[in-house]
């Protein structure tokens, strides 16, 4: 039986009859923990369809443990160990809801929020008799957000987020800094915003988040059982510090230059500066009691072209001890495996592009001296899944190939302007993905050294905005593929089947219809 929810849940079992849900439905829970998860469930179903539950029955939530389905693998960031796995039972009667913990309930309520969504006509929703029991295969289940080569106020944030609840991803990963801007307060450092938060990639606007905006924020995630991680990249992608503190730069300034305007910099905060880690602890004090929810904070660590190997992985180490020194655990880019890391650590795998294949001849707009830096720098990346798994550290599974939402629409839009629009959103260099490619792969299977979801920690997809102007764009480029990503981090069934797939995911169009969301309206797709 497939129901028209996104991920496919682990067991579903049909039966006769339906219930017809009303706006004179309402909640009954059994337990007071259960009032949070049940009034947000009501304002959700209200904002996804225009219905409002007005009644007092109809629906039950219960407090009760499930064990049909597999425990979660891998690793949560909010260093919680949460019981997800929980029961959805629609009869002819009503409706129940059941679960070990109030966010396990609450992830059964999404699922009925799909289904009402999919199911609403005319102020009813007539909701199929049906048997649920699910829960994730993956603990973290996210999406990195990069904020800072067009930045995002918090308005578009917290929609966001609101994706990501409604397909059970449960990590906020916040890009705050890099080349281009920085994004979070440091009271002590005050040049990093009033100067380096000035601008963000071209001409577009900059800013960053206040104290306050970031505390409700992180507040919004966490009502929604979302966690939010924060990363400050180091040692490479400072030039927003060095133009904020001048005295931090490398004697000398480096930078290829693209030829339109563009230039890759070569510049790294130095590992040999006292002034450097003076900096780093200033921030790190600054950043982590702003993110209490994480268990996590994200040291970046990719891409330090132009910088000695020793170097790097000298910072990495370092930069890693003063996170651990503050009670977090390390996450960064796959790059960190090059220095030392142990098994509490965790590095995020990205480079899935396959050098040895691809065809450098076509390699868009790269002047001559950029790509053998980035051949060498791939070639290296061979090495560090493997690596960062001998020494017991754990993988998010953020292929490129699959998770990267920068690549360019691979499907048609029915949407004449939207067709416009895809022959300027994505970087070229990675090519066209479709949202098939996006569901045709497997964390296990496709990650280098991995053989068992025992050393994932779980998966991520990107967004990043050098080709985004606008939400508009944004959205564009996350929808609908956001669902994929989903179903690929939860889901217990692999492969995924296309053309289920492919109606399920018709049927989540009204929900962003009535939300606003703008989406790729891919030719692929039936939409409802």
């Amino acid at each position: 039986m497939s129901l028209p929810v996104i991920p496919a849940p682990a067991q579903t079992t049909a039966a006769d009859g339906t219930y017809t849900l009303t706006a004179t439905t309402g909640i009954a829970v059994a337990a007071p923990d259960l009032a949070g998860p049940a009034t947000r469930f009501i304002q959700d179903v209200a904002l996804d369809t225009g219905l409002e539950l007005t009644g007092t029955a109809g629906i039950t939530l219960a407090i009760e443990p499930v064990d049909e389905v597999d425990p979660v693998a891998g690793l949560r960031a909010d260093g919680e160990s949460v019981d997800e796995r929980h029961g959805l039972e629609i009869t002819g009667e009503g409706i129940r809801v059941w679960g070990p913990t109030p966010e396990a309930v609450h992830r059964g309520l999404t699922s009925l929020r799909q289904l009402i969504s999919a199911h609403l006509h005319d102020g009813s929703a007539v909701l199929p008799a049906t048997h649920i029991v699910d829960g994730p295969r993956f603990a973290w289940r996210g999406l990195s957000f990069d904020v800072v080569r067009t930045f995002h106020g918090p308005d578009e944030v917290r929609r966001v987020i609101d994706m990501l609840a409604l397909y059970k991803l449960n990590v906020l990963h916040l890009h705050l800094t890099d080349d281009q801007g920085w994004r979070v307060e440091v009271p002590s450092r005050p040049a990093l915003t009033e100067v380096g938060a000035r601008g963000a990639l071209g001409d577009r606007p900059g800013g960053y988040y206040s104290q306050a905006e970031l505390a409700e924020l992180v507040q919004y995630a966490a009502e929604r059982y979302v966690t939010v991680v924060p990363e400050i990249d180091m040692p490479g992608h400072t030039t927003a510090v060095f133009a904020a503190y001048p005295e931090l730069a490398p004697t000398e300034l480096r930078s290829i230059d693209f030829g339109d305007g563009n230039s890759v910099p070569l510049n790294a905060l130095q590992p040999d500066r006292a002034e450097t880690w003076a900096f780093v602890e200033d921030v790190l004090d600054a950043v982590i009691p702003q993110f209490p929810q994480s268990a996590y904070v994200h040291i970046g660590g990719d891409e330090t072209w132009g910088m000695p190997d020793e170097d790097h992985a000298a910072f990495v180490e370092r930069a890693a001890a003063l996170v651990r020194a503050r009670g977090k655990k390390v996450v960064g880019w796959q790059e960190i495996a090059r220095g030392a890391t142990g098994p509490d650590d965790v590095a995020q795998y990205w480079i899935s592009i396959d050098i040895d294949a691809m065809d450098t001849g076509n390699a868009p707009r790269l002047p001559e001296n950029v790509l053998p830096m980035l051949l060498e720098h791939f070639q290296k990346a061979k090495l560090d899944a493997p690596k960062a798994l001998a020494a017991g550290t754990r993988l998010i599974a953020s292929p490129t190939t699959w998770v990267y939402f920068d690549r360019p629409h691979g499907d048609p839009s029915s949407d004449p302007a939207q067709e416009e629009a895809r022959k300027r959103l994505g970087l070229e260099f990675y090519g066209p993905a479709t949202l098939r490619d996006g569901i045709s792969w497997d964390p296990v299977e496709n990650t280098p050294g991995v053989t068992s979801t025992d050393q994932l920690v779980g998966v991520e997809a990107a967004i990043w905005c050098e080709t985004i102007l606008s939400s508009e764009d944004l959205e564009l480029m996350l929808l609908p593929r956001l669902p994929g990503a989903a179903e690929k981090a939860w889901s217990h069934h692999t492969p995924t089947d296309w053309p289920a797939y492919a109606t399920r995911l018709a049927q989540q169009s009204p929900t962003w219809r009535h939300r606003t969301w703008t989406w790729h309206h891919s030719t692929e797709i039936k939409w409802h």
